[in-house]
C-alpha cells in the first residue's frame, strides 16, 4: 500500500478509471471518447477548440475523438452561426441516450467501489475531497 496521501489518491483514481473504462467498452467507447461526449453534452454546441481545451488535448486529437463520435452518430457538426470558418459540435439524440447510460454506469461502478465505506466515511471523504478540489 502506498505510504502517502497523494499516492493513495492516485491509486483510487486509477482503480475508478479502470472500472469506468470496462463499463464503457460494451458501448464501444474509449475513456477519451466518453469524456469528450460528456464535455460536449454539458454545452449546447461547442467548437472543437473548446473541446480540446476542456479535455487538455491538442486540437488534432480532439478532431480524431469527435470524428469517432460522429461516425457512431453520437455527435454532429454544424456551422457556427457567428463564424463561418468554425463548426459547433452537438450531441445527437442517440448521444443523449448514450450519455444517460454512461452516467448510470459510472454511478453503478462508483457505488460498488465505495460500498465498503460506511455512510459516515463516505460523507467524510466527500468533505475532505471537496476541500481539496479546485
Amino acid at each position: 500500500m502506498p505510504d502517502n496521501e497523494s499516492e493513495l489518491l492516485m491509486q483510487v483514481a486509477r482503480t475508478l478509471r479502470r472500472r469506468w473504462s470496462a463499463a464503457y467498452a460494451p458501448l464501444g467507447l474509449t475513456p477519451h471518447q466518453a469524456r469528450a461526449l460528456r464535455v460536449t453534452g454539458e454545452h449546447d454546441g461547442l467548437r472543437l477548440s473548446a473541446i480540446a481545451e476542456a479535455l487538455r488535448i491538442s486540437p488534432r486529437s480532439a478532431t480524431e475523438v469527435i470524428d469517432a463520435l460522429e461516425q457512431a452518430d453520437l455527435v454532429t457538426r454544424r456551422p457556427d452561426p457567428t463564424d463561418r470558418r468554425a463548426v459547433l459540435v452537438t450531441v445527437t439524440t442517440r448521444g443523449r441516450r448514450t450519455l444517460a447510460t454512461l452516467a448510470a454506469a459510472r454511478t453503478k461502478e462508483a457505488d460498488e467501489f465505495f460500498a465498503r465505506l460506511t455512510d459516515q466515511e463516505r460523507t467524510a471523504l466527500r468533505d475532505i475531497l471537496g476541500k481539496l478540489a479546485p
